[in-house]
């Protein structure tokens, strides 16, 4: 049993790690949102700090995820995904996918209209990030790439490039990403057939 709580707890670390990245939060800004200080907060992540339940609801609500989600609780064998909205810079993002902290996790991002951020400041973190853009037109800027990808066209790029993303004009945008915490990256093992593509 104490085997069995240790091995939970060693994947509360990475979970945490992958939900302030995804989200592109920096440890002082989650220090600041939870009270919870930087050094305690990279010990957590590192795997070097056993959680309590003081620091860890604090840390489920600054991330807008169930506490279940963060500890890996078992499924309760309900299928349904029950998706919590989460505000982020003037957005808000659906997760689609359970946060188990590993593998990939997909997202809608919803970005309402408003003026277009002129000089946006780019970010960088681990993962590997692929965005699809479902309504509107949306801006990525990606090193020293300044690009407008129209509804229907999609981007996919390593996260250590720095980036941002977001309204290209004053219109909204609506796209799916998803995003692979330890740099994993998508793979099309399908692909249409010549007759299916021209039907």
């Amino acid at each position: 049993m104490e085997q069995e709580l240790d091995s939970t707890l060693a994947q509360v670390g990475p979970r945490l790690r992958s939900l302030r990245t995804s989200s592109n939060l920096t440890l002082q800004e989650l220090s600041e949102r939870t009270g919870i200080s930087l050094s305690t907060l990279s010990r957590l992540e590192s795997g070097q700090r056993r959680p309590t339940l003081e620091q860890l609801l604090p840390l489920a609500r600054a991330h807008g995820v169930p506490l279940d989600d963060l500890v890996g609780a078992p499924a309760t064998g309900d299928p349904r995904i029950h998706i919590k909205p989460i505000t982020r810079h003037g957005m808000t993002i659906l997760p689609l996918s359970r946060g188990t902290g590993g593998g990939l996790q997909a997202f809608k991002h919803v970005i309402p209209a408003g003026k277009p951020n002129a000089n946006p400041e780019l970010a960088t973190h681990e993962g590997y990030e692929w965005l699809y853009v479902l309504k509107g037109n949306l801006r990525l800027r990606l090193g020293d790439h300044d690009l407008i990808l129209p509804a229907g066209e999609a981007a996919e790029f390593d996260t250590h490039t720095p980036h941002w993303f977001g309204r290209a004009n004053t219109q909204g945008v609506e796209f799916l990403s998803l995003f692979g915490p330890q740099g994993e990256r998508m793979h099309v093992r399908a692909r249409p057939t010549k007759k299916a593509a021209a039907s």
